[in-house]
């Protein structure tokens, strides 16, 4: 059974990512269509849809694009390897440090946003009410 394939218009649709930011992210090489169709037009797979997820959700987390290559590029060996029967040990360190740092980024994030709504709440209290 072969994969649906996409234009680039429900890409974006499905991956909340902009037309211009898809194309962007196939110009450095992290996500690159899996066909084209005879006009031309980038089609893209299940899969191809699933890793421009994995790079949207890691855009906030402040990745590089380096960092966000090497992620990708872990993800693909660690499947790779697992279809293919190899060790996956070392992969899986691997991806576990990503991990580590995902959740280190996370909660940085939230004591990030506590800040900013104490903020707020606090000019609120400062602001005359209008009853």
């Amino acid at each position: 059974m072969t994969d649906r394939q996409m234009q680039i218009g429900e890409v974006a649709e499905r991956t909340g990512l902009s037309l211009r930011t898809i194309r962007h992210y196939e110009e450095v090489g992290l996500a690159v269509p899996s066909a084209r169709s005879k006009g031309g037009f980038r089609l893209y797979t299940e899969a191809d849809v699933e890793r421009l997820v994995v790079i949207r959700r890691m855009k906030p987390l402040d990745f590089s694009l380096e960092e966000t290559r090497e992620l990708l590029d872990l993800i693909d060996s660690l499947k790779a390897a697992g279809e293919a029967g190899g060790d996956t040990e070392r992969l899986r360190e691997r991806l576990d440090s990503y991990r580590q740092v995902v959740d280190a980024r996370c909660e940085t994030l939230r004591a990030r946003l506590e800040m900013a709504e104490d903020f707020a709440a606090a000019l609120h209290r400062r602001l005359p009410t209008s009853d």
